[in-house]
């Protein structure tokens, strides 16, 4: 469609009215928060409703400035080509077409609902409303009841101001000839190329059909997307998070909703996406964020951490913790007034046997060992005097003797107090690990000179996953509604079980891929992965078609694939644009300073990724030629020098692969880092080498 200067006037007014509308929305929001939650609320409910308006308006006022809308839909049934009125709540009858309740109407599509009033049809329908599914899955093949399907073209880094809108584009799908499918949009193709500064954006205006039956799926429901590079899989990810907050708002809110990525950088990248979609107060950490009771002050080499991060190292520390636990050795006796009661050995025996079975956390166990032994005294007195009052209760549960029984069979512990016993002690080591780890995996672990005690012990970043693990059987930890979980491939058995303890009655998200497993106990199969998660069940997918990665780039990629120890689908890309340049060079910091410079005269982002060794020695080069050059957490810098090992989830218009055999061959699995690097370019890729490359025959 060509757009007519009356068709973009209109549009741009409809957006004045939509920008009016939600400056009264804020208005509102502030209004209620002064005028106080309810007049006939009082205590604990006057607080939450306080609370929540609060939160509302500080979320309506921290919404980032954007175009207010990206699409719309014109139902059939309307004026001229299935346009409209503006939509109107319960117009239309089931069963006239396909259009269902939507007959005649016209909607528009944007990241949040607009209204004039909350009882007034809305002038912007959120996306992830249920009408607005059409807008991503309707086609020439099934148009779902809708007319025309308009997209919206938007100055690029627009802030919602009305001139920015430039252009419209009309997909007439009532008139589509179902054999056949519509060109491809110009707009939503521009939008998804647009040149990648920054962190990273929402793609509620892109999302592809394969891409939102994943973001839709019930919050039950557990899944695991297998995603090539430049599939999507990350912000299919956040927007399933947006999704679930939209349609089960005090479920989720309730028991909460978790997003773990691999580092902290990948989570200042994605950091703005969940705000730009409406959503706030989300939580965002990392593995090692959410088990960080102890500063990191010790390293781990390789074959420490594999053991560690082990999963045959759960029924290790489980005995090392239930080791603790022992038989009595003598009856109780409590003295009650001028009586004593008794417990006899063989009735202390059961019940210490009873909780022992019954497998309850640690810390509930020895709670039940005190109120059983409270319970077979109470039954006694109450043969002989009658019922006992709770205050008795009370006194015999603190009774000397019933505390020091307790003390003695299941005594209390804390979770590094178990941890450095075993570190720290070879006999105990190998009590716990007889038949688990052979002898040169328990002297991996060992601590060479332990700790005069706990409190003084310096713990590793894999030590705060054991704990974690003690801490897990002391006492459950405090779940999620919902967690999403990125880079899941590079998580180890026992951090799958970190997250498996705060799932246990919510559902997961599971977001990655095999071929970019880099860490040395990532796992070759999801099954694996998902098992450890405590989700054995949950349906994989895969993403195999690439909307940001050029075509050239994931043909190189995909030559690489073949060498990796892992099953998974070839990826291929929508996107025929984009350069690849692979040139030996004599001096690769030069090479990289002569990149950078061709680079400079485009558009975009440019990253030079190299082995993290070389990274100081090429920002140096670029700083003698004078090129300004950031690092990897400093989002916006046009030059970045980013080392191999933090490129993971990072894009950039413009990749400088420096010397791939470098990155190839610093660590075990250099190879799926390599095939990172390679895939972090969205439009150009120059891959500079001195010595011959390690997908070469």
């Amino acid at each position: 469609m060509t757009t007519t200067p009356d068709a973009l006037a209109q549009e741009r007014s409809h957006h004045d009215a939509c920008r009016a509308a939600l400056a009264r929305m804020v208005e509102g929001a502030e209004e209620r928060v002064v005028g106080g939650a309810d007049v006939s609320a009082s205590g604990a409910d006057a607080e939450v409703l306080g609370y929540q308006f609060r939160s509302h308006a500080k979320a309506m006022r921290e919404l980032p400035e954007a175009p207010l809308f990206f699409g719309r839909l014109d139902f059939e049934g309307g004026e001229g080509s299935g346009a409209g009125s503006v939509a109107r709540s319960g117009a239309g009858s089931a069963g006239r077409s396909g259009a269902g309740d939507h007959f005649g109407q016209r909607y528009y599509i944007g990241r949040l609902r607009i209204s004039e009033h909350p009882s007034a049809p809305p002038l912007v329908v959120d996306w992830r409303a249920p009408v607005s599914r059409a807008f991503y899955q309707a086609g020439a093949r099934d148009p779902q009841g809708v007319a025309v399907r308009r997209r919206f073209g938007w100055a690029p880094g627009s802030k919602g101001d009305s001139r920015d809108l430039t252009g419209m584009e009309d997909e007439a799908l009532g008139e589509g000839d179902e054999g056949q499918e519509s060109p491809g949009s110009r707009i939503l193709a521009g939008e998804i190329e647009r040149p990648r500064v920054g962190p990273m954006r929402d793609i509620a205006a892109t999302i592809q059909p394969e891409q939102d039956d994943l973001v839709r799926g019930e919050l039950a429901a557990s899944v695991c997307v297998q995603g090539a590079p430049g599939t999507g899989k990350t912000a299919v990810g956040l927007h399933r998070a947006a999704y679930l907050l939209y349609t089960h708002p005090q479920r989720v809110q309730r028991s909460g909703l978790l997003i773990l990525g691999p580092n902290r950088t990948f989570l200042r990248y994605i950091a703005e996406v969940l705000p730009s979609l409406g959503e706030t107060g989300v939580r965002q950490s990392t593995v090692q964020d959410e088990i960080g009771r102890h500063p990191v002050r010790a390293h781990d080499d390789e074959a420490a951490a594999v053991v560690k991060h082990d999963a045959r190292m759960a029924e290790v520390l489980r005995r090392a913790l239930y080791v603790r636990v022992a038989p009595p050795v003598e009856p109780v006796a409590v003295p009650d007034g001028s009586y004593r009661w008794r417990v006899t050995l063989g009735e202390l025996e059961r019940i210490v046997e009873d909780v022992r079975r019954e497998e309850p956390p640690y810390a509930v166990g020895r709670d039940r060992v005190r109120s059983r032994v409270v319970r077979a005294i109470q039954d006694q007195a109450e043969r002989r005097a009658g019922p006992q009052n709770n205050t008795w209760v009370q006194k015999i549960g603190r009774a000397r003797s019933v505390s020091a029984f307790v003390d003695a069979a299941w005594p209390r512990v804390r979770a590094d107090e178990v941890l450095a016993g075993v570190l720290g002690d070879a006999a105990a080591l190998a009590e716990a690990a007889e038949g688990i780890l052979g002898g040169a995996e328990q002297r991996a672990i060992l601590w060479a000179r332990p700790p005069r005690s706990y409190k003084s012990a310096k713990w590793s970043a894999a030590d705060l996953v054991l704990m974690d693990e003690i801490e897990g059987l002391l006492e459950r930890p405090a779940g999620y509604g919902h967690i999403v979980v990125d880079e899941a491939q590079d998580l180890s058995p026992m951090e799958c079980r970190v997250i498996a303890r705060r799932s246990d009655f919510g559902s997961l998200t599971v977001l990655g891929d095999l071929a970019q497993a880099t860490t040395p106990w990532a796992a070759r199969s999801w099954p694996e992965v998902l098992g450890h998660l405590g989700k054995p069940d949950a349906t994989v997918t895969p993403l195999t078609t690439g909307f940001r990665v050029p075509r050239a780039v994931v043909g190189l990629a995909n030559e690489l694939l073949g060498r990796l120890d892992v099953d998974v689908p070839p990826a291929r890309s929508m996107r025929g644009d984009g350069e690849l340049r692979v040139r030996e060079v004599a001096d690769v910091a030069a090479g990289v300073v002569e990149a950078v410079r061709g680079a400079l005269g485009q558009e975009g982002s440019i990253g030079v990724i190299a082995a993290d060794h070389d990274v100081e020695r090429l920002r140096t080069a670029l700083d003698a030629a004078g090129i300004d050059s950031a690092g990897p957490d400093e989002l916006g810098a046009r030059v970045t020098v980013c080392p191999a090992s933090v490129a993971k989830g990072l894009e950039y218009d413009h990749v400088v692969a420096a010397e791939p055999a470098a990155v190839a061959e610093a660590e075990a699995r250099g190879l799926h880092r390599l095939y990172v690097v390679l895939t972090r370019a969205v439009s150009r890729l120059d891959v500079l080498h001195s010595r011959p490359l390690p997908w070469s025959p």
